[in-house]
């Protein structure tokens, strides 16, 4: 029980989700991808990272000046399951949606910019 409580209390943030559901449907993305789409600064964006990386959530890798994140699979069915049905549940929300679009529009555009 105290695993699933720390896992629910790591989620209960709506930034990390945001996070993790970019990372569900892109694969990898840079600090700079998560600033730009969710409008949130370096520092911001590095310790939403951080607390989901010690979670054993997501992993990284340094290119450079900066770091680059990616899902962890899932070690156990819980947290796999329950990513699962997240990654399901939030293709069906407009919010959820948009937020994709922003991604794909900043992508196109981020090798204009000085960014990773």
């Amino acid at each position: 029980m105290k695993k699933a409580a720390v896992f629910f209390k790591v989620l209960a943030d709506e930034a990390r989700l945001k996070i993790l559901w970019l990372l569900l449907n892109h694969g990898e993305l840079c600090v700079c991808d998560f600033m730009e789409v969710l409008e949130v600064t370096q520092s911001k964006a590095s310790r939403h990272l951080r607390i989901l990386f010690n979670a054993g959530l997501v992993t990284d890798r340094r290119a450079g000046l900066w770091i680059y994140y990616s899902l962890q699979p899932a070690t156990d069915d819980f947290a796999r399951s329950f990513l699962a049905k997240l990654s399901s549940t939030l293709a069906n929300r407009e919010e959820a949606v948009a937020l994709l679009k922003k991604l794909e529009v900043w992508l196109a555009h981020k090798d204009q910019v000085s960014c990773g």
